[in-house]
């Protein structure tokens, strides 16, 4: 099916870029997806020691991945893929759809600085749009789905009572479709997914897409924010 120039479904690394040289100047000043101010979960995590894990599936990784690297208490965020097989976990075939990957960000945080519920409220927020189910903006397929990988009893118990809250607030004008699945794997994605958004903020798909999330993170969650991402690639990114 014929997909928007903002679409990155079949790009490869180099066509990324040539895209971003090519339609830069057409680029709208808004996000493809709005953000939506939706209360906090009222069943919480229990706040534990040590870094936790969240993995999370909102469409596109680059742009979840930026908006947690925004977000304090985020150790790290790094972007893969969930719900396939390590053979299949590489981006030439995950963009096929047939793999039952979806993109997904792996988030290691301090419970003491952030709790899973509010990292559930961001996601649901500002991340993606958990009313679509398998596309997210010009992204479709089931590689773009929204989904909650738990990994265990308690983050799915958070999980299943938020949205449940959220759906009998109609927060949204549809119901939420994000899928709830146990974690059996992360595979982190290739070296040129990582830090994406803030390595080529002026690509065209970026700047639509995924810059406004980071900036509906800082209006909506401003207790939250952080101007200084938390990069995966600290080395390629120079100030």
């Amino acid at each position: 099916m014929p997909r928007s120039p903002f679409s990155r479904y079949t790009l490869g690394a180099a066509a990324i870029g040539a895209l971003a040289l090519a339609a830069f100047a057409i680029v709208p000043s808004r996000a493809a997806e709005e953000a939506v101010v939706i209360p906090a979960p009222t069943v919480d995590a229990k706040e534990a020691n040590g870094i936790q894990t969240a993995v999370l599936a909102g469409g596109c990784f680059w742009g979840v991945q930026g908006v947690f690297q925004h977000t304090a208490g985020v150790i790290n965020a790094v972007s893969g893929y969930s719900g396939g097989t390590k053979q299949t976990a590489d981006y030439n075939m995950v963009s096929s759809g047939r793999t039952d990957h979806a993109e997904a960000v792996e988030i290691k945080y301090d419970p003491k600085k952030i709790s899973y519920g509010k990292i559930l409220q961001i996601f649901f927020s500002v991340a993606h749009d958990p009313t679509q189910l398998n596309r997210q903006g010009p992204d479709v397929g089931t590689q773009y789905r929204s989904a909650i990988f738990t990994a265990n009893d308690e983050q799915k118990k958070v999980a299943e009572a938020y949205i449940a809250q959220l759906n009998a607030a109609k927060v949204y004008k549809k119901p939420i479709a994000t899928k709830i699945d146990k974690l059996d794997a992360f595979y982190a994605a290739e070296d040129y997914h990582q830090d994406y958004m803030t390595l080529h903020p002026n690509q065209p798909y970026i700047a639509f897409n995924d810059l406004p999330k980071v900036e509906n993170l800082k209006k909506i969650f401003a207790d939250n924010y952080i101007a200084k991402p938390t990069l995966v690639n600290k080395a390629k990114v120079t100030n």
